[in-house]
């Protein structure tokens, strides 16, 4: 039954008070405390007692060193007990005599150190196997995100966050766990023994001092992790700058803008600089005060205890062994201020990280999902529609068959959907309506690491690794033997260039291939496509790039090339493409006409103007 409504119109709802915002420390607390969990695994496995049998081994290690570090100081007072004729120490202690005492101050001493590095040897393996893990998930994650993301993130400035969140881990393993941790250990042995030995009121002492120095620590540190923050914002800036200017170094070049790429670097430098000044200033504002401090409330117990000397209620040995106590906890202490920054900054850094590995897969795999099985190699676009923002369509119910063995081009002009299309085929990002088969099985449920491995591209601009041509051609399939790569080089008509090279295979290509010419590098990457031996093939603009020669000779390689496979071309010079037994002339992600070159031709349509205006165009150059 439908509610009535007043004439005033609907009853507007009751207010519902909007929650608060975050405030920036909480929101640094939670993503903290979240950074804490996920690490936390890391170091206690479930499947790896290992790693739970050295952690243990560690703590006990450090637990030694602790003992011995809070007991060396009364060995310490033995010896000046000793020294000055004063028997305060247990008998068994001073009837060792003194150059005894001293003998065990020395081994004591040792043995502290000797069980830091035996804990430190013991955990060694435990954080490089955690740091080796979580560089390797977040390395594979960062490949299994989508093409959309990697395009709207800088290169740069992603190397950077995954540098510092593992060196973050790094850090954070190994302070948190040997720094922190035993320094409060210390601090309330130490606190007892002041307590039990001498007086209540060195502990209050004690206890004062240490509390005045954390909270002037704490505080100066979070204002100086503001300044680090905005340093390391200023660094990421300025590594991105660099590295996006040297991937473009002949565009630099050019436009004769090297003094401009520099002002520009500078500029960011020039932040991190200021930056940079402010850390250090803050940090000797705070060392200062930490002195100060620690200081302070070492004259005080040392005051007492020598109040205590003149009263004859302590011996001098006494008086050695509060000296001892407080230069002792005054080492780690400290410390405690660049450790406590350093962990503040860690968890920020693997914060970023893990906001990095928190990214969802845009295209992800259903659970279960089989691997792609080809028989003939049929593709079929089925009502496709797809858009990479929701009020801007790129493909409009796009509907067309591939038969196996056959080969389709796609031309039409720019912004067309042209390699939309074959991104869609390649997986790079699943279709918003419609279905894309391939013998029959929709892309989005089979696994795409098998529908990447039955399909081969070959794109505009072949881009190589830096390393050889024979790494290079090889990369198209994993452990293929020397012969292999031959064979597919002398397919793709590169083999005698090869063997003429000084190095050979063994030349190294440079960054992205520069070494190469723009057509080497093309039947390089035709050889690698070749030698991945794929039955479905995608040429996306394979030889618009390239002069008319080499995209001649080229040609005839590509036709080879697709001879008994299932071929998509996609095309701007319609030269390239009127063998086809398909051409699809699209338009706004529309299909406008389809059909042979001789078909389309004498339709006089669409395409009929673009190979005419083509070839007039040839015609003036030529």
């Amino acid at each position: 039954m439908q509610a009535k409504t007043s004439a005033a119109g609907p009853r507007p709802a009751a207010h519902q008070p909007s929650p608060a915002p975050e405030s920036e420390g909480a929101r640094e607390r939670r993503s903290s405390w979240r950074t804490l969990r996920k690490v936390a695994p890391y170091l206690w496995p479930a499947d790896k007692p290992w790693v739970k049998n050295r952690v243990l081994a560690a703590l006990g290690f450090l637990l030694l060193a602790k003992l011995v570090g809070v007991g060396t100081p009364f060995v310490y007072k033995a010896a000046v007990d000793v020294l000055t004729g004063e028997a305060a120490s247990p008998a068994w202690l001073l009837g060792m005599g003194a150059v005894g005492i001293t003998v065990a101050y020395g081994v004591a001493r040792a043995a502290n150190v000797g069980f830091q590095q035996l804990r430190d040897a013991v955990f060694a393996r435990v954080a490089q196997a955690a740091l080796r893990q979580l560089a390797l998930e977040t390395f594979q994650h960062i490949h299994a995100l989508s093409l959309r993301y990697h395009i709207t993130r800088k290169t740069g400035g992603l190397s950077r966050i995954i540098e510092r969140g593992v060196k973050g881990v790094d850090f954070l393993l190994r302070f948190m766990l040997f720094s922190v941790g035993p320094l409060v250990l210390e601090l309330l042995l130490t606190g007892i023994i002041l307590a039990l030995v001498f007086d209540i009121s060195y502990l209050i002492v004690l206890v004062v001092t240490i509390g005045l120095y954390v909270w002037f620590t704490f505080t100066v540190t979070e204002w100086r992790v503001k300044i680090r923050k905005e340093m390391n914002e200023q660094d990421t800036d300025a590594n991105q700058k660099a590295i996006d200017s040297l991937l473009n170094y002949e565009t630099v070049k050019y436009f004769g803008a090297e003094k401009r790429e520099a002002a520009r670097y500078d500029g960011a430098m020039e932040g991190y600089e200021r930056a940079a000044i402010k850390t250090s200033l803050s940090l000797a504002f705070l060392n200062f005060g930490q002195a100060v401090i620690i200081t302070a409330g070492l004259v005080i117990v040392m005051v007492m205890a020598a109040i205590g000397v003149q009263a004859g209620e302590l011996t001098t040995g006494d008086f050695v062994m509060v000296n001892a106590f407080m230069i002792q906890i005054t080492i780690p202490l400290n410390f405690l201020g660049t450790v406590y920054r350093e962990i503040r900054q860690a968890l920020v850094d693997m914060g970023e990280m893990f906001d990095l590995l928190e990214q969802p897969q845009e295209v992800c795999d259903k659970p279960g999902a089989p691997a792609l099985a080809v028989s003939g190699g049929a593709v079929v676009f089925e009502d496709v529609r797809f858009s990479y923002e929701p009020a801007r369509s790129i493909l409009k119910g796009l509907s067309f068959t591939l038969n196996p063995g056959e080969t389709v081009a796609l031309v039409g002009p720019s912004g067309s959907g042209k390699s939309t299309i074959g991104k869609l085929l390649f997986r790079f990002y699943d279709v918003t309506g419609g279905a894309i088969r391939i013998d029959g099985q929709d892309l989005r449920d089979v696994t795409q690491e098998s529908v990447h491995a039955q399909i081969g591209v070959v794109p505009q601009d072949t881009v190589l690794f830096n390393d050889t041509i024979r790494y290079n051609i090889g990369y198209g399939r994993a452990g293929a033997s020397q012969d292999e790569i031959e064979a597919a080089a002398r397919a793709a008509s590169i083999h005698d260039f090869i063997a003429a090279l000084p190095e050979g295979y063994d030349t190294p290509v440079g960054e992205r291939g520069l070494k190469l010419s723009g057509g080497e590098k093309q039947r390089v990457g035709i050889a690698r496509t070749l030698l991945k031996d794929p039955p479905i093939l995608l040429l996306d603009e394979a030889t618009s790039a390239l002069d008319s020669e080499t995209e001649r000779d080229i040609q005839a390689e590509l036709k080879m090339m697709g001879e008994g496979r299932s071929v998509i071309t996609i095309a701007h010079r319609l030269s390239t493409v009127v063998d086809a037994d398909q051409i699809i002339v699209l338009e706004a992600g529309e299909i406008v006409e389809r059909g042979t070159h001789d078909a389309l031709i004498a339709k006089g349509g669409r395409y009929a103007t673009m190979w005419a205006r083509q070839q007039a165009e040839e015609e003036e150059t030529s």
